[in-house]
């Protein structure tokens, strides 16, 4: 079995969770998850199977879109709902002026990477030292916000769109239009919609994929590899060629300079992407078992 199932994640669940649920169902230990999304938050989470798991890193680099819903006038340690209140202030900006703090932060941005993160320092994950209430310097970082759409203002609570680079903290973004509002902001709720060119409209709850499991129909919702790639063109080569290309031979090829195409035998089974380089099919990323 290879390939790549959706899974929602729902609330309270880590991204490792869902790996070892996925080991589970299929016996295969080969499994990995696309870049970890946090415990309060849910949805679009690809996990790779088999052969599968060697474009997870793909994924993990790849753009993403969450709805998140912040609340004005307020500042939490955790960035979100889950942490202890650390200010709180009357909300007197208006509706308008609201607006034009979120929109000021599409393009390329800045952002100081939370306390409450799993990225390390000296070998420590930020959030060790954060349970510990050490705080350290961290660096701020260049991220892209790609698009934000403000879906709802009610009061202080706010409900936005936003697609951005990967490496962004939609927390710390929603922190941050409070500060620029001068009455702070804290995350309510999160749910990533997409993740590169999986929606959350193709994602499977824990219970669904348990039932197709039960009733021996998982392999209806495994998205092949391939998938990935949509966007290269697609090669098909001879038996001959075929030997050629997974003996990790560079044939000469009649092809785009610097193209990656999809390769494929003649029976349609998909191999690897290669590129042209010096005329030449170079392989990229092997898939063939």
């Amino acid at each position: 079995m290879n390939g790549i199932i959706i899974i929602d994640k729902p609330l309270g669940r880590t991204s490792h969770d869902m790996v070892y649920v996925m080991r589970k169902m299929t016996g295969i230990k080969k499994v990995g998850h696309t870049g970890t999304l946090d415990p309060e938050a849910t949805g679009v989470l690809p996990v790779c199977i088999g052969s599968a798991t060697k474009v997870a890193d793909m994924l993990t680099l790849s753009d993403k879109c969450y709805r998140a819903e912040f609340v004005l006038g307020m500042t939490t340690d955790t960035q979100d709902a889950d942490g202890e209140v650390l200010t709180e202030c009357e909300v007197t900006c208006s509706e308008d002026e609201i607006r034009q703090a979120i929109m000021s932060f599409v393009g390329e941005i800045e952002q100081i990477p939370p306390m409450y993160s799993a990225i390390k320092q000296n070998g420590k994950k930020l959030y060790e030292l954060a349970r510990k209430g050490i705080e350290v310097e961290r660096k701020s970082r260049k991220v892209t916000i790609n698009s934000i759409d403000i879906l709802e203002i009610n009061g202080e609570r706010v409900t936005i769109d936003v697609s951005c680079s990967k490496g962004t903290y939609i927390r710390t973004l929603c922190e941050d239009i409070g500060m620029k509002l001068h009455v702070g902001a804290y995350m309510n709720t999160l749910r990533r919609t997409k993740t590169g060119p999986f929606t959350i409209e193709e994602s499977h709850t824990l219970k669904e994929i348990e039932t197709l499991k039960n009733n021996g129909e998982l392999e209806k919702i495994i998205i092949p590899v391939d998938r990935m790639f949509e966007e290269y063109p697609k090669i098909k080569l001879n038996p001959k060629q075929v030997k050629s290309v997974t003996n990790g031979v560079q044939m000469t090829y009649s092809g785009k300079e610097g193209q990656s195409y999809r390769v494929y035998d003649e029976k349609n089974k998909f191999l690897c992407i290669s590129k042209i380089t010096d005329g030449k099919l170079k392989l990229e990323k092997s898939f063939w078992n």
